[in-house]
């Protein structure tokens, strides 16, 4: 068995790596109800050596939301389990009509219009939504992206569209390249993040603030969400990446 597990990891670092994390700092886009990061330093090489405190909510820069974040009597971070976190990647790409479009929210039409082109979306998968917003990070007023009244104009999800995928597809879990499930249209139209609030609903996770979606084919990637383990945690900032076929 060692040496299979050997040859399969041989074989995995053969195929190319896609870092779908952003690096965060005191400085980078957050949630506006959250404070910012503080990283501070305790000591330094001229005390023997180097450590640094850090303060951040749990749902700070690239970082997996728990069923509890929304959900009451739900799982807690460290309850989920590890094969829970690596599963197969789909990437829906909407970047296109997110950038004619900042409030694009998408659709049960998409879906089954990807579908015509790559196959229909298996049990058991992630499912990302690709809409390039995260080429805007780390500038915080272009990534709030308010209107003059003041409300964000970004893309999302549409309820409808989630409750097919979770529902009709039976996939495990989803991500998106913004703060929320929900685009702001929706969330103003329904004043609640209803979508956000189903996902977790379904007893699974998602993963906010992806990257380098566009680094990523439609199918045949998969995806890890590598996380520390906090006691009755909602959420963390996680490491993902994706591994190419």
């Amino acid at each position: 068995m060692s040496n299979e597990l050997i040859q399969a990891i041989t074989f995995l670092k053969e195929k190319e790596w896609v870092d779908l994390t952003h690096t965060f700092g005191p400085q980078s886009p957050h949630f506006a109800a959250f404070d910012a990061a503080e990283f501070n330093t305790l000591f330094t090489h001229d005390d023997g050596f180097f450590a640094q405190s850090f303060k951040f909510v749990g749902q700070y820069g690239t970082h997996i939301d728990a069923p509890i974040h929304f959900v009451r009597n739900t799982r807690y971070l460290h309850q989920l389990g590890l094969k829970e976190l690596v599963l197969p990647l789909i990437v829906i790409d909407k970047s296109q009509e997110a950038a004619e479009n900042n409030d694009y929210t998408l659709t049960v039409d998409d879906i089954l219009r990807f579908e015509d082109a790559h196959g229909k979306i298996p049990q058991g998968t992630f499912v990302a939504l690709r809409t390039d917003w995260s080429k805007r990070w780390p500038d915080v007023e272009a990534f709030n992206n308010k209107d003059a009244n003041g409300n964000n104009r970004v893309p999302g999800w549409s309820l409808e569209s989630l409750k097919f995928l979770f529902e009709e597809r039976k996939i495990k879990a989803i991500g998106h390249e913004t703060f929320d499930t929900d685009s702001s249209r929706d969330f103003q139209k329904n004043g609640a993040l209803v979508g956000e609030y189903y996902v977790l609903e379904q007893d699974t996770y998602q993963v906010e603030l992806l990257t380098n979606l566009d680094q990523v084919p439609a199918t045949g990637a998969v995806i890890y969400n590598i996380v520390p383990k906090p006691e009755n945690a909602s959420g963390f900032p996680v490491r993902a990446f994706a591994i190419l076929p």
